[in-house]
């Protein structure tokens, strides 16, 4: 997976990334943003225009955020709450707008 979302996003999705991403692979739940590893094309066009400093490559994520990896992957691999299947690679996030679902580490962060 070539960028992850971490914790700082929780209740701040500002977006800005969304707007930069060239490929629409950032995909919004109900609490934060998520970015697809399949259609994610490592560009790094989002990292520096997230106002909270919440994205990062995979392998330069801080300890803290170390969950966030596997969490991320999760969301598009496992059926969330209230689905019956998995989200996968749709084609893009603006094709299937906001998901309004989190995964259990996000729904469940204070």
């Amino acid at each position: 997976m070539p960028y992850v979302i971490g914790a700082e996003c929780i209740d701040t999705t500002d977006m800005s990334c969304v707007d930069e991403c060239p490929v629409d692979c950032i995909y919004e739940g109900d609490r934060k943003l998520y970015i697809n590893p399949k259609e994610c094309i490592d560009c790094g066009a989002c990292e520096p225009v997230c106002p909270v400093e919440a994205i990062a490559q995979d392998r330069r994520v801080s300890d803290e955020n170390e969950p966030h990896i596997a969490d991320n992957r999760r969301f598009f691999v496992e059926p969330l709450p209230g689905r019956d299947a998995p989200l996968g690679s749709p084609g893009g996030a603006s094709k299937v707008g906001k998901i309004g679902v989190d995964t259990e580490l996000v729904a469940e962060h204070s």
